[in-house]
């Protein structure tokens, strides 16, 4: 019988001392290929050694390790999550999704449990993108899909991926490396807080992601006629920000009518002065779904009607796609393996899709894939707040436990 209540405590700890790990003297703040992501791989690598496991450190920069079953052909399940940070971030987000099944396997390999698969734990150097502002960078590596043009993302530094590579010891023309054998891989499970308030409102501890949202980002501009605020009448005026302002509430309406979420998060505002007349507006849009046809109607409603403000309010409206990603859905035979184990513990199997992207949308491409999300203090997340339950993480453990010993291997 695991003492869940241990391994929890366990998983906490580990979680402030990688936690301390950061390039800020001031925040947590641990970014892709510095020497920062390294003492993290270490560190974690020494308590994979603990744990019975092998490790290794791939062409990606990722932080690999394997708890081997004794059938040297038997298939393999992938675990895993990012170990890398936003700035100001907490200590939870990616990072537990690594130490809790860590801290588990170590649990079975004192205790002898045999297993019919390989089990290998990722820890994915880049997910949040932060240094070279794109996404997934690990997890990509392990679909073999790094195309050349990333050799020359650069940081804010202006430092090339490929020269940062070099400098972290790695290759970029050798980073096909760490393209994983797909022949005997049966699946992906990954743990994450959830980053959102559902499961806080239910007063549940866990549950089981259905879909992770896609998700479509626009920049746009709209222009106008600046003018002096005291001058022109208001009939005749063209304000860009007027215009924005409505539009921006015209994403509002639309998102709740398609139940879809929206953001317009940044505004740039010119001449921007107390008494001058806005003349050119920019503003960002974020819009999000787990179905991407609902997504997609709902953008064209939103842009048919801005169309619409702008002709009416005579202003110019012009647009560019910033990001664009495809809903990803998880696995139904996991996802019922996942809430089989929650209920065996004693709790509801809540689904929920989720918002925010994740290393699984990658994985997915080469495997089956499936999520648990676990509670996190009112669903604050990327911020020093973010704060999880140790009981919580005994829950998540327990259902861990049950779930990969249940896993299908065929």
């Amino acid at each position: 019988m695991m003492d869940y209540a241990k391994i929890a405590e366990q998983v906490m700890l580990r979680c402030d001392e990688l936690g301390k790990i950061s390039q800020s003297d001031e925040y947590l703040d641990r970014r892709y290929l510095t020497t920062q992501h390294q003492q993290a791989n270490d560190l974690v690598a020494s308590w994979m050694q603990q744990a019975g496991m092998s490790t290794w450190q791939d062409a990606a920069g990722n932080l690999c390790g394997r708890l081997a079953s004794k059938q040297p052909d038997a298939p393999t399940y992938l675990l895993g999550s990012h170990l890398d940070t936003v700035p100001n971030g907490g200590k939870y987000d990616g990072m537990l999704g690594v130490l809790a099944p860590l801290c588990l396997l170590q649990a079975w390999h004192q205790a002898g449990v045999e297993l019919p698969f390989h089990l290998d734990l990722v820890g994915f150097g880049d997910e949040e993108g932060t240094r070279f502002r794109s996404t997934l960078l690990g997890s990509r590596a392990l679909t073999g899909q790094w195309p050349e043009s990333w050799a020359e993302l650069t940081d804010q530094d202006g430092i090339s991926l490929r020269q940062a590579m070099q400098a972290f010891g790695l290759a970029f023309d050798q980073v096909h490396q760490a393209k994983i054998d797909t022949t005997s891989l049966l699946g992906y499970l990954e743990l994450h807080i959830e980053q959102g308030p559902v499961l806080e409102d239910k007063n549940l501890p866990v549950g089981v992601v259905t879909a992770i949202a896609g998700a479509k980002r626009y920049a746009l501009t709209v222009t106008g006629m600046a003018g002096h605020a005291g001058t022109v009448p208001m009939a005749l005026r063209q304000d860009s920000l007027c215009a924005v302002s409505e539009m921006i509430l015209t994403v509002e309406k639309i998102a709740l009518q398609h139940g879809i979420v929206a953001t317009v998060g940044q505004i740039n505002n010119r001449p921007n002065g107390v008494n001058v007349i806005s003349g050119s507006t920019q503003f960002s849009l974020d819009i999000r779904s787990e179905f991407d046809d609902q997504r997609d109607a709902a953008l064209q409603q939103i842009m048919t009607a801005m169309e619409a403000i702008a002709a009416r309010r005579k202003v110019q409206l012009s647009m560019e796609q910033t990001h664009a990603a495809n809903a990803v859905h998880c696995d139904p035979r996991l996802q019922d393996v996942l809430s089989n184990a929650i209920q065996a513990t004693g709790y509801e199997a809540l689904t929920l899709p989720s918002g925010a992207g994740h290393d699984a949308m990658a994985i997915a491409d080469i495997c089956p894939v499936a999520m648990l999300f676990m509670r996190c203090d009112k669903g604050i997340s990327h911020h020093p707040a973010e704060a999880v339950l140790e009981e919580d993480v005994a829950v998540t453990l327990a259902v861990l436990d049950k779930a990969i010993r249940q896993l299908p291997i065929e």
